[in-house]
């Protein structure tokens, strides 16, 4: 995959190289609440959205942003 290029000029806008463990503290967070859910409600249980419990704002990665692809070449790169 050495020349593999982007086809759509936009990078994630971060200070971080990851979000992985923001991901799985927000999915565990997610797990744990709706565990506890499902044991105390029983049978009227209804299962709530996993944004109810955080929010892609508090992570590292806070969105994307287009770039203009003839200045920054390398930016292309995979």
């Amino acid at each position: 995959m050495s020349r593999s290029k982007r086809k759509t000029p936009i990078r994630g806008m971060t200070t971080s190289e990851s979000e992985a463990w923001d991901k799985a503290k927000w999915h565990r967070r997610h797990r744990r609440a709706e565990g506890e859910r499902l044991k105390s409600a029983g049978g009227e249980f209804v299962a709530q959205s996993r944004h109810a419990h955080s929010s892609t704002w508090i992570m590292d990665k806070d969105g994307k942003q287009y770039f203009d692809a003839t200045r920054h070449p390398k930016l292309m790169r995979k």
